[in-house]
């Protein structure tokens, strides 16, 4: 099992934690650099959310 694998296994079923981990995360990392790096910030939070889950399911509404 690769380390991914286990992250995953580890996050199932906690999707709303995931998405708030993820963007606050994002958020600290946007203050550090004063946002002088907001697009590939936010590219990188998009693709966690694609890859833990934590994108837009069925019953979450889109973001913008």
């Amino acid at each position: 099992m690769s380390m991914m694998d286990k992250i995953k296994s580890m996050l199932k079923g906690h999707e709303s934690q995931t998405e708030k981990g993820i963007d606050k995360a994002g958020d600290m990392a946007d203050e550090k650099t004063q946002g002088k790096h907001k697009d590939p910030v936010d590219t990188g939070q998009e693709k966690l959310r694609d890859q833990f889950g934590g994108g837009q399911g069925p019953d979450q509404p889109p973001r913008p």
